[in-house]
């Protein structure tokens, strides 16, 4: 399958690290193939989350689209849909452990247990530390269900200079992970 006929889904919760998520989606929409659709939804208090810590609403843009996170009829809430990978980022611990709980009661939860049923791309990226028993054992079922645990944990072998640099040091890694690092740093590689 093409890039350009991809459909990822973005989904943000009220975790800290909004900035992850503004980058990832404006990374997915500005590559050279760019996915069909990025279908963006935010939990309950991560617009509120996004606000305050980037300091203007989301306004998506094409291929962004907008899906509210109580509207079941969206269509991957089924596994009939063609969307094939969906990253959470940030995601919160709350989030991490419904969905391991097998807890579908909003459409981030059911999406992502479409995501597990159908053996799609299921990537989350907790961002939060340290991390208690519940966590690392929440986190291993939904490893072992088929899910990638990609903590928020930048690297630092690219030299990054700025804020931003180092918080694409963890986009780029989510990216090369769903399938879409063509310009993402490797350690020891040439350019």
């Amino acid at each position: 399958m093409t890039d350009s006929k991809r459909k990822i889904i973005v989904a943000v919760t009220g975790a800290s690290g909004s900035v992850y998520a503004r980058k990832l989606i404006d990374r997915l929409c500005t590559l050279k193939q760019p996915p069909s659709e990025v279908a963006v939804v935010f939990s309950d208090t991560a617009m509120d989350i996004w606000e305050h810590e980037i300091g203007s609403p989301f306004e998506p843009l094409p291929p962004a689209k907008s899906y509210e996170n109580n509207n079941f009829y969206s269509p991957f809430a089924s596994g009939s849909s063609t969307f094939d990978t969906m990253i959470i980022c940030p995601s919160s611990m709350g989030t991490l452990g419904r969905i391991a709980g097998g807890i579908s009661d909003n459409l981030i939860c059911r999406a992502a247990d479409v995501m597990l049923k159908e053996r799609r791309k299921l990537i989350i990226v907790p961002r939060e530390t340290p991390y208690n028993l519940i966590h690392i054992r929440n986190m291993e079922i939904l490893t072992q269900a088929g899910a990638i645990i990609c903590p928020a944990s930048p690297s630092f072998y690219s030299k990054p200079a700025t804020i931003d640099d180092v918080v694409m040091t963890v986009v780029d890694r989510i990216l090369t992970l769903a399938g879409f690092g063509e310009d993402s740093y490797h350690w020891m590689e040439d350019d």
